[in-house]
Order: C-alpha cells, then sequence, then structure tokens
C-alpha cells in the first residue's frame, strides 16, 4: 500500500509529529510505501517531496508588516500553494490513502478539495479540539471552556482565547465559521478519535459523527528498555507551552524539598517557566534539557521514579504517558480529558485535580519517598502497555479504516 502521510510540521515538534513519524515507521516495517507532505521549515526532516511543499510561515508570532499580516490570515483561511503542492505530489506519489494529522492553518483544508478531486481516500486523526474549538484546546483565559462546542465560533472574540489578541482571536473564530460554512472537511472520509473523551466532544459538536472512529495509540514497548530498579526523581516530557501546566510543577517543588525534576522539551513558555524557577528559588531543582532525542528521553525515563503531567487543558492521549509506562514508570497526572482512560488510579499512576500544585506536590513525593511502590506500579504500568497498547493490533485497526475510507470512495464514484 502507498499511504501519504501530511501534516503541517515534519519533525518531532509534539505528540501529533510523534506519532505520524512511529506510524510510517511502523507501516514500512509492514511494507508499506510510505511518503510525507507538510510545510516547509528549518528542522524537517528529509523529504523525497519536499520541494512541492508550501513555503513556512509562523502563526505563533505576529507577522511585522501589514502584508505579512494579510498574507498569512489567507494562508490560515485556504491556501492556494499547499493545494497546488500537494495535487503535485497526489501526481508523483500516486497514494492509495491518505493519511492526515495537524493541517490547520500552515497547510489548510484546501488540500482536502485537491485530495478528493485525486479520488484518494482520506483517513484524518484529530490530535486535538480544533473542528470544535477555533483555539485547539478547549481553553479560554481563565481555563477549561466548551463555549464553542455548538459551533458559537463568535465566543473566541468575546473570551479573547488566542492570547488575548482580540485580532487573532476573531480570525480563528472567521476561520472555523468559513470552513463549517463551508463544508471545508467534508471531503474526509474517516476521523480517527484516540480517546474516547474526544470522540464523545466531536459528537456533541456534530462533527461528522458517522465518520468518527475509536483507534486509542500505541507504543512499542518491545523496542523500550523497562526500569530494572527502584530508583529516580521526578521528570517532565512535552512540549513547554502553557496548557501543559508546568508551571504548575514548578510550584509543587517549591512546596516538597525533596522533589527534582528533570524537565525535556522545549516551547514557548520556556523563558516564563525558567523565571518562574528562579523566583520560586528551584532553579538547581528544575533542570531544562530542551528538546532531545526519542532515545534519550527513554532513558531518561527509565532513571526517573515518577513521570509528571500536570495539564490544564484537556488531553486526548498523551503518547509521553504510554512511553513511561513502557519504561516501567508511573505517571502522576492531571485528571482530565483522555488521561483517565489510560491510568488506573494507584495502580499505575495517580490522577490529581489540575491546577493544584499542593495535591501535584504530594502526588509526586509519595512515589518519590517510596520508590519500591513507584516501581510495583511502573511494573504493573508495563503489563497494561504489552497487553493493550500493542503497535500490532493499532496498525490492523487503521489499515481497517484505510479499506473503509476506500470503500466510501468506490462508493461514491459508482453512483456519481
Amino acid at each position: 500500500m502507498r499511504i501519504l502521510h501530511v501534516n503541517k510540521f515534519l519533525y518531532r515538534r509534539g505528540g501529533a509529529e510523534t506519532y505520524m513519524l512511529d506510524l510510517a515507521e511502523l507501516q514500512r516495517s509492514a511494507g508499506h510505501q510510505v511518503e510525507f507532505f507538510a510545510m516547509r521549515h528549518p528542522d524537517n526532516l528529509p523529504a523525497t517531496y519536499g520541494d512541492a511543499f508550501p513555503s513556512f510561515v509562523e502563526f505563533e508570532t505576529a507577522p511585522p508588516t501589514l502584508g505579512g499580516k494579510a498574507r498569512a490570515a489567507g494562508r490560515l483561511l485556504w491556501s492556494t500553494s499547499a493545494a497546488r503542492g500537494m495535487s503535485d505530489v497526489l501526481r508523483a506519489f500516486r497514494p492509495d490513502v491518505v493519511h492526515l494529522h495537524n493541517i490547520y492553518h500552515q497547510l489548510s483544508p484546501s488540500i482536502l478539495r485537491a485530495t478528493r478531486r485525486a479520488g484518494v481516500p482520506m483517513v484524518m486523526t484529530l490530535h486535538d479540539y480544533k473542528l470544535v474549538c477555533p483555539t485547539y484546546r478547549l481553553l479560554d483565559l481563565h481555563g477549561i471552556c466548551e463555549a464553542c462546542i455548538a459551533h458559537r465560533f463568535w465566543n473566541p472574540t468575546l473570551r479573547r482565547c488566542n492570547r488575548g489578541s482580540v485580532t487573532a482571536s476573531t480570525l480563528n473564530g472567521v476561520e472555523m465559521t468559513l470552513h463549517t460554512l463551508l463544508g471545508a472537511y467534508d471531503p474526509v472520509d474517516r476521523f480517527v478519535c484516540p480517546s474516547r473523551f474526544l470522540e464523545g466532544r466531536m459528537r456533541t459538536g456534530r462533527v461528522f459523527p458517522d465518520r468518527l472512529r475509536w483507534v486509542p495509540n500505541y507504543v512499542d514497548a518491545a523496542s523500550i528498555e523497562p526500569k530494572a530498579a527502584p530508583g529516580g526523581n521526578v521528570l517532565s516530557v512535552g512540549r513547554l507551552s502553557e496548557e501543559k501546566g508546568v508551571d504548575v510543577l514548578i510550584e509543587a517543588l517549591a512546596r516538597s524539598p525533596s522533589l527534582h525534576v528533570d524537565i525535556l522539551g522545549d516551547g514557548p513558555a520556556r523563558p516564563a517557566l525558567e523565571r518562574l524557577a528562579g523566583s520560586l528559588g528551584v532553579r538547581e531543582r528544575a533542570v531544562f534539557h530542551g528538546r532531545v532525542p526519542a532515545s534519550d528521553v527513554h532513558a531518561r525515563m527509565r532513571e526517573a521514579a515518577v513521570v509528571a503531567m500536570p495539564s490544564r487543558w484537556y488531553e486526548n492521549m498523551p503518547i509521553a504517558v504510554l512511553e513511561a509506562f513502557a519504561s516501567g514508570v508511573p505517571v502522576v497526572a492531571s485528571e482530565l480529558g483522555g488521561i483517565p482512560e489510560l491510568i488506573d488510579d494507584g495502580v499505575d499512576g495517580i490522577l490529581v485535580p489540575p491546577d493544584e500544585p499542593a495535591d501535584l506536590a504530594d502526588a509526586l513525593t509519595s512515589l518519590t519517598d517510596d520508590r519500591p511502590r513507584a516501581f510495583r506500579m511502573g511494573k504493573a504500568a508495563r503489563a497494561k502497555v504489552e497487553e493493550h497498547y500493542a503497535p500490532g493490533s493499532h496498525l490492523e485497526r487503521i489499515e481497517a479504516l484505510y479499506e473503509e475510507a476506500a470503500h466510501e470512495v468506490r462508493e461514491r464514484s459508482s453512483t456519481g
């Protein structure tokens, strides 16, 4: 089978990219031919069709000129360059299926029309809540927010959900209003929901309920060496952005002098987090390592007693939890979103309320002070992923969805 994976970034930036690249490698190992389509970026991996990628555009910081802002806004709503590049790759590679991931903004749904015209089946993995929340995360400036789920896409303007900016928030709302009215995502044949929680929010928002399919993420535990003995401190893994709640972890350190944390990852919140650690007097106990290779992440996990995930948003199905479990390490995480679907509280991890540094400190300390208990919980976590989150069964379920999508295309062709 010839599979084209599509995502706006082609490097290990976050969970969506990690999943896509690992799945592509799994598919190649199974004998499939795999290629990629993305936006140009200096960190991208080498790509066969890189010359067809649309140009790099940045949305996390505003372009400096009015013309630049207008071009970025147009790209966000409908990217003609991405559509042209997609058409070129479809003609050159001739995929049997296109597997979409995060295409919003930098690529836009313009590529979906190009793919529909080419008659290629499409499956899209939903890594966040974009189709019911213009700013992805079901968060406003004050916390969890579900105001837009019923297609009330004017709320980002009222709530200034995009970093407090009326202009950026309004543009996000206009984007989703326009795409919904135009049926921009209609061409997608199947939508993969990694968590039951996300699936539920999509159904509440009436997002193609007949096309939603629950397929949990996976981890290749056989390729990850498990922890061999008790010991270690706290580890944090992930992109350093506000919704990840790493500031809560740093505040937890200030409440428990015995805690030390290694922080793996990078992102826009890093400078503020480093300043917070300094102001709270825990800079020596909170070590920022930046982005590290996957092999180093797993080695760090084995050295840790516990992995912390103090998110303040509805995490979908974080791969970092599965990798920690495969490494034989329990996870202390916020009781939000899809996380409770992964963690059995008190068995292979501990669930805590979000934005509560005292509760987080207590949970982490309970494991770092009782490392044999943490080690036993880690062994239970490893057994769980070996039984329920194996790569072979995941691949079978994804391939079954590819066939469902292909059947849909054939039916459409025969009746069209």
